[in-house]
């Protein structure tokens, strides 16, 4: 914006510059045309004076008199041009007053913008505010999930060494009861066959 309102400023300046000079000229120019037409009288009076002593002189007077014919020809041009020169600055002040317009829609589009971006941005801000809020819940949950897991899993290795532990006993106690039924029937057998012998004695 800063850069627009510096190209407004120096156009508004150079077309203030352009309307005083050209006030300049036309205050210029009807002084100019004040001291031909005090010219222009002076030199009838003196014509006269002449034509009444001399008619000779109308010659002179003819000729000053084409002069003056010719200045008011040039005056003419001069307010011809002054007259193209009023119209291109009406019209330099037209655009002037477009460029103005457009400057002010171009503020107006930018300001609304730049209110949407804003908005957009706090959006996305809280947006990532409650993302984030959500991920520490998350990570938070994640974590009480480990310190349970990791509590199961001690517990798990504890019955595992326990069941460890048992079987070593039940195998141990299972070997000593194989060798404690072998001894019983070992004995068993033994006792058995003493009554056969000595009854065999006995016949």
């Amino acid at each position: 914006m800063a850069e627009n309102e510096t190209t407004y400023d120096i156009v508004y300046k150079q077309l203030q510059d352009v309307a005083c000079l050209r006030h300049e000229r036309i205050r210029t120019l009807m002084e100019e045309v004040r001291t031909l037409r005090e010219e222009k009288k002076c030199q009838i009076q003196i014509n006269e004076k002449i034509a009444a002593e001399s008619n000779g002189i109308k010659a002179d007077y003819e000729k000053i008199e084409e002069a003056l014919e010719d200045e008011k020809l040039e005056h003419a041009k001069t307010k011809a041009i002054l007259a193209r020169e009023s119209e291109k600055l009406q019209s330099a002040l037209g655009e002037v007053e477009i460029l103005t317009r457009q400057l002010e829609r171009e503020k107006q589009a930018f300001e609304k913008a730049l209110a949407n971006i804003k908005k957009k941005a706090h959006n996305e801000a809280t947006k990532k505010d409650k993302l984030i809020t959500k991920c520490c819940e998350i990570e938070s949950k994640i974590t009480q999930k480990e310190d349970i897991l990791n509590v199961k899993d001690h517990k798990i290795q504890e019955l595992q060494q326990l069941v460890s532990k048992q079987k070593e006993t039940m195998k141990k106690q299972l070997t000593e009861f194989n060798l404690q039924m072998q001894q019983e029937v070992y004995i068993a057998q033994t006792l058995e066959k003493k009554p056969k012998k000595a009854a065999g004695r006995l016949k």
